[in-house]
């Protein structure tokens, strides 16, 4: 894969725009609510456990926001939304953008955090042969109740063909979180982890959605 610092000569209308934003929000931006997972709705006919890289994951959350977007969030056993170490989040917009521009606002999103996080910092991955691209990026917030956190996540954008024909956007995602004393730990292991957590991430086989209503 050829590794690129920046996707912005990419071009998207601005009423797609706040789609691809729903599709990117930012886990330390705004946490989860905190739903009981057999309440959970499956918008997206995935409902898991989904194995990754060895783990197993249940869906806890989901949302369904706006007409095309569907997002749902995967945890292990024992760890909640409001405090894992471990996440796996399927997400689709069904139509009306691209794989290009989703990454495109994904970038524009992470540069600005830049501002205020200067923890904050992606490389973008593509496979010409496939049309896919993956974002890795890592960021930081301090938290009056874990104190600070940092997380590390790497997005897979695939394209999506809808039964109507229309194309939209499947996102793959792994998210791993460090907390408090632990979080320079969790830094310092991220080398190694990022280079398996990818690996995994590239191979692995994604999910045929079918969103609904």
């Amino acid at each position: 894969m050829k590794i690129t610092r920046s996707a912005r000569s990419f071009r998207y209308s601005i009423d797609i725009i706040a789609e691809i934003l729903l599709l990117t929000i930012l886990l330390l931006s705004c946490p989860t609510a905190s739903v009981s997972a057999e309440n959970v709705v499956d918008h997206l006919s995935v409902p898991g456990p989904l194995i990754f890289n060895k783990v197993s994951y249940q869906l806890v959350w989901s949302a369904h926001p706006s007409p095309h977007y569907y997002k749902q969030e995967y945890l292990p056993v024992g760890q909640s939304t409001q405090n894992f170490q471990r996440m796996v989040l399927v997400e689709a917009i069904a139509q009306g953008t691209d794989v290009s521009s989703a990454v495109a606002a994904q970038s524009d999103l992470l540069n600005r955090r830049k501002a205020t996080d200067p923890t904050t910092n992606y490389a973008i991955s593509k496979n010409p042969k496939t049309g896919e691209m993956i974002v890795d990026f890592v960021m930081s917030k301090d938290s009056d109740k874990e104190g600070s956190i940092v997380e590390w996540s790497a997005y897979r954008y695939a394209p999506l063909t809808g039964k109507d024909g229309k194309s939209g956007v499947l996102l793959f995602g792994i998210s791993l979180r460090g907390y408090g004393a632990h979080s320079t730990e969790f830094l310092r292991g991220l080398k190694s982890a990022r280079t398996a957590e990818l690996d995994a991430l590239v191979r692995f086989r994604l999910p045929a959605v079918e969103p609904k209503n």
